[in-house]
């Protein structure tokens, strides 16, 4: 037998480091139009947003109205991609994507 094969695994082995990067998280924001309903925005929002009930949807629904924007979600970059494209398909004035 060579001497290489008898030195012990873990002293022939390299360590192997990995950086864990957080998954960037964004901000999805509807903004205050003259052309969208409350009733249209909640049925946006209860339709497309997981877990959004329609107390809620009407409590965005006057923040929007009120203050000109709400976010409405905010989470994993793909989902809210997918929300942000869902509403502005349905109509909503959406705010660029943005980090969260």
């Amino acid at each position: 037998m060579s001497r290489a094969s008898t030195t012990p695994l873990r002293e022939r082995s390299t360590a192997v480091v990995r950086e864990r990067h957080p998954y960037p998280h964004f901000k999805v924001v509807v903004l205050d139009d003259d052309v969208n309903t409350f009733v249209h925005v909640v049925e946006c929002l209860v339709r497309f947003i997981p877990a959004m009930t329609p107390d809620r949807a009407w409590e965005l629904a006057h923040q929007i109205d009120g203050q000109g924007s709400a976010v409405v979600w905010a989470g994993p970059q793909e989902q809210a991609e997918l929300y942000h494209q869902q509403l502005g398909g349905q109509g909503l004035t959406m705010a660029p994507l943005e980090p969260a």
